[in-house]
């Protein structure tokens, strides 16, 4: 079975979000790319049930290599992403919170700095059907310089070197998504400019270096 290894994470991190609520039902799909093969999930298939033998093996320039089940009708996406970066791993969910995002504004933003993990204030790519080149081209540009994008009325797309990174890209998404709706019922919040962005950026890079203390007794040596 090609792909066997990778096949195997689409299942794990496919329950996974089942699990934590980032798709309900067939919504949602995920991929791995491996060189020029990408294993992505089944269209019609609840991510809860995938099984490794069912997850599609595609070329990137999509074509069915291996796999009994149709790969998911949002793969052009996910092969567009792949063609414009270095992009390994992609997760595309319809979670609650991101999807209010995506229905009411143009962008998220930097309502905490931890949106800088993503690599700033978060693109929402306009409308376009499910499946189709349209939304396939808006996702890749709001992608630019990102590792995160919202898509109107629809749901939210994460990238990553793994799947593991664009997973918790994912659920740093729809946390920043959250806390900003909630913020909302409680008033106009408090948004980071990009003075503050870029003082945590510096120090991100450039951390404290706290001193020693060497007035301190040695710590005591263990003697068998």
């Amino acid at each position: 079975m090609l792909l066997a290894d990778q096949r195997r994470l689409l299942c794990e991190y496919g329950r996974r979000a089942a699990e934590t609520g980032l798709v309900v039902g067939t919504a949602g799909n995920l991929s791995v790319r491996e060189g020029d093969l990408v294993a992505v999930t089944p269209s019609g298939v609840p991510l809860d049930r995938l099984e490794p033998e069912a997850c599609p093996i595609v070329d990137v320039a999509g074509h069915l290599v291996e796999g009994g089940l149709q790969p998911s009708s949002e793969t052009p996406m996910h092969l567009a992403v792949y063609a414009s970066g270095d992009a390994r791993a992609v997760v595309h969910t319809h979670s609650t919170f991101g999807t209010v995002v995506a229905s009411t504004m143009t962008e998220l933003p930097p309502i905490h700095y931890t949106v800088l993990l993503l690599g700033g204030p978060v693109r929402v790519a306009e409308y376009a059907t499910y499946g189709t080149p349209e939304l396939a081209a808006g996702v890749r540009a709001a992608l630019e310089g990102r590792t995160a994008a919202l898509l109107a009325n629809h749901g939210g797309v994460t990238v990553g070197a793994d799947l593991a990174g664009a997973f918790e890209a994912t659920r740093l998404l729809e946390w920043l998504c959250e806390v900003y709706v909630r913020a909302r019922a409680l008033g106009e919040p408090r948004v980071l400019t990009s003075e503050q962005l870029a003082a945590v950026a510096h120090r991100a890079f450039h951390p404290p270096v706290f001193p020693v203390r060497e007035d301190l007794p040695a710590a005591p040596t263990r003697e068998d």
